[in-house]
């Protein structure tokens, strides 16, 4: 059986401990994955800050170049890694292709790193005097990143911190960790030395290391609420930088008024699309007013006409959970909905896949009449089920999601300009999509939601992550004549 090794310093490295990984689709192990220690993290610690040495030293050319090639090479092994990613998380090979090219677009905004990272000048701010400033970068950083995106998440970090001049060590998922070794080695091919890219798999006892570390800057962060805001408890208090994105229930509002087909389609997909496990996925449709009862009809026929399926099989749109456990905890929650008083319109429970019976396949299930007070609202299921909750007006259902802890993402449905106008302006949301389910932001914008979707205040990728990966200097400047007489006064500097 296959053993998923470390990556440290350019090469393969052995651990002691393992744990299985395996394939969603069949229910059986795949593979063992090595379980990093504190000794592990502080050997790749040592290979990154011996690299940091020389690689904030090189030249905007030469990362750049590494990032040109980088980015080639993701192209050109798209397939061969959607179907890596398949294999283990279980999500469909278009789905994972999907995911690769959303992190391959923040390694080509990373390739335009001589203009993002551009400082300013000011001449004679006092006389003889001139004011620069630029940014460098701060060290050796990490990231801990969640199994949903082996690929995206971590393209949405290492390729900002890298081409700013540090040095990166990435704690990926242990369910599925074989991603990021096939980065490590494209990043080998692409011509970065060795060092600069380190990962290093593992649990808990990883993570701890990474948040302690005095020879780690800054931790970048993608996963559920308490553990983002442990992350962000722990590694600040050790003087890092964070980053720390946390859970999500995202909303998707539809106005009467909307084109019910075409929101029912693009509901549907955000739902089920990845069998829910996204951090984006639309979790609740808020149904306003006489848009209710057509809405939920439609929801229904798009909820049964999913094809469920091994993730490498043609045709398939949704593929298994990525466990066992999340597989029982999601059917479990949806029993528990019946209970509280919610109408299983659809129940994805107990579905068997042929010849694939031991995967850990579930159904789309479409819950009706939901209220806030049900688990299934209040949670986030992290699963294929889709909550139906109805409100009497737009501000009814802006007043819902303001009251709801989570701010990640949300959408409005509608053809008015008005209503969408006045529901961006007063949601409490970070990302927002007007007509759009998934309102995931272009690499030059910054990802990251509000109130418990994110813990501290560093969204990810974009500008932010410039920001987040380097510090800034300003150099204020005179070379006066030799025969030029410069008074030095005991007062407080000022500019004349």
């Amino acid at each position: 059986m296959k053993t998923i090794q470390h990556w440290i310093n350019g090469s393969p490295a052995d651990g002691t401990d393992t744990a299985p990984v395996f394939n969603p689709a069949t229910g059986a192990e795949q593979a063992r994955v090595v379980l990093g220690s504190a000794a592990d993290v502080d050997a790749a610690v040592t290979a990154a800050a011996r690299a940091f040495e020389t690689w904030s030293e090189s030249s905007l050319t030469q990362r750049t170049q590494v990032m040109f090639a980088f980015r080639q090479l993701l192209v050109e092994h798209e397939e061969e890694l959607g179907r890596i990613i398949s294999a283990e998380h279980g999500k469909t090979v278009d789905d994972a292709r999907g995911e690769i090219t959303r992190g391959r677009e923040v390694v080509e905004f990373a390739c335009g790193l001589g203009d993002v990272l551009k400082g300013s000048f000011s001449d004679q701010v006092s006389r003889g005097i001139d004011v620069h400033n630029f940014r460098q970068p701060l060290g050796v950083v990490a990231g801990i990143t969640p199994f949903n995106f082996p690929a995206m998440v971590p393209l949405w970090m290492h390729p900002m911190a890298i081409a700013t001049g540090n040095t990166f060590i990435l704690k990926p998922s242990e369910r599925d960790p074989s991603a990021a070794n096939f980065v490590a080695d494209l990043y080998k091919q692409a011509g970065l030395p060795d060092g600069v890219f380190n990962v290093v798999h593992g649990g808990k006892d990883a993570v701890d290391a990474i948040l302690t570390h005095p020879g780690i800057e800054a931790v970048s962060f993608v996963g559920s609420t308490p553990i983002a805001k442990y992350v962000h408890e722990t590694a600040t208090s050790h003087g890092k930088r964070v980053q720390a994105l946390g859970g999500a229930k995202n909303h998707a509002v539809v106005l009467p008024d909307a084109d019910l087909e075409f929101a029912a389609n693009h509901i549907t997909a955000g739902a089920y699309g990845s069998a829910g496990e996204r951090c984006m996925a639309v979790a609740v449709a808020v149904a306003v007013g006489d848009a209710a009862d057509r809405l939920a009809g439609i929801l229904e026929r798009k909820a049964r006409e999913v094809k469920v399926g091994p993730g490498d099989t043609p045709g398939t749109e949704m593929g298994p959970l990525v466990t066992k456990a999340a597989q029982e905890r999601v059917e479990n929650a949806v029993g528990t909905a019946a209970t509280q008083g919610a109408t299983v319109v659809v129940d994805g429970r107990g579905l068997k896949v042929d010849g694939h019976e031991e995967g850990f396949f579930t159904g789309p299930s479409l819950l009706d009449h939901v209220t806030t007070d049900m688990d299934a609202y209040k949670e986030e299921l992290f699963g294929p089920v889709l909550a139906i909750v109805r409100a009497d007006s737009l501000d009814q259902a802006i007043d819902l999601i303001n009251a709801n802890p989570y701010g990640n993402g949300t959408a409005l449905f509608t053809a008015s300009g008005e209503a969408a106008r006045r529901f961006q302006r007063n949601i409490h949301v970070g990302m927002i999509g007007i007509n759009v389910p998934v309102p995931v932001p272009m690499s030059y914008y910054s990802f990251g939601g509000w109130k418990d979707s994110l813990i501290g205040d560093n969204p990810i990728h974009g500008p932010e992550g410039i920001r987040f990966y380097t510090r800034p200097k300003v150099v204020t400047t005179r070379w006066p004549q030799q025969a030029q007489q410069v008074s030095a006064g005991f007062n407080f500097p000022t500019s004349n």
